[in-house]
């Protein structure tokens, strides 16, 4: 199974083709732009799939990270996989920033749980506990510290994401630590929806709401019938 990952959740705007069946990353393509990533996201797919040698009609599946993260980014990576999983006649498969931040927090600590947490603003944090067996068994939720602080003390997890640190200070207390990232290798994106049965298509992950609304005082009122 040759299988296209994307993940636009961060700053970055990153392509990865990946062969499940020999367990081999083919190629990637990864830019740290912050913004505009809808006007660079195909050119960064098509040079993914040339530095592995592989065309569009190689692929078997669409893996695309759904969030939490950008708004904007979400949207421009998940509206593209869906797109070209239409268009292809390939499953696309949602992947949430958190399970792939958990997963790569696993490769260094085996069999243990994991509290995946990020920076939500407004002080908030976005966050998901996993067990020692990879099952989500809280969230993606979003929380304050103290009660972030409070499920790590409970369950002492592997802390990883952007407040692993800030938890574990908080809390006063030695915790092992994962990646501290806003988002995962894109590899770990490619292998994870690999591995997930196909279902209904991604859609982004939103724990709160968008920061610009539209002005509702600008908003003339409708006239006639």
């Amino acid at each position: 199974m040759i299988v296209l990952a994307i993940d636009c959740a961060a700053n970055l705007c990153a392509a990865c083709v990946y062969d499940a069946d020999a367990g081999r990353e083919l190629g990637r393509k990864v830019v740290d732009l912050g913004k505009g990533h809808a006007e660079h996201l195909m050119t960064i797919i098509a040079e993914a799939l040339g530095e592995g040698g592989v065309g569009y009609s190689d692929l078997d599946r669409i893996g695309v990270a759904i969030g939490p993260g950008s708004f904007t980014g979400l949207r421009v990576g998940v509206a593209t996989a869906r797109g070209l999983a239409l268009a292809l006649k390939v499953p696309a498969v949602g992947v949430t920033t958190l399970e792939a931040l958990a997963a790569e927090a696993r490769q260094g600590f085996a069999g243990r749980a994991v509290l995946a947490a990020l920076d939500g603003g407004r002080g908030e944090i976005h966050a998901a506990l996993y067990d020692e067996r990879a099952v989500l068994r809280h969230g993606p939720m979003v929380m304050t510290l103290d009660e972030a602080v409070r499920m790590a003390t409970e369950t002492m997890p592997v802390l990883a994401g952007t407040v692993a640190n800030r938890i574990a200070e908080a809390a006063a207390r030695r915790f092992d630590i994962g990646p501290l990232t806003p988002t995962a290798d894109i590899a770990t994106y490619a292998r994870l929806a690999a591995s997930k049965a196909p279902g209904v298509s991604p859609k982004p992950v939103y724990l709160r709401e968008a920061d610009a609304k539209p002005q509702a005082g600008f908003i003339l009122p409708r006239t006639g019938g």
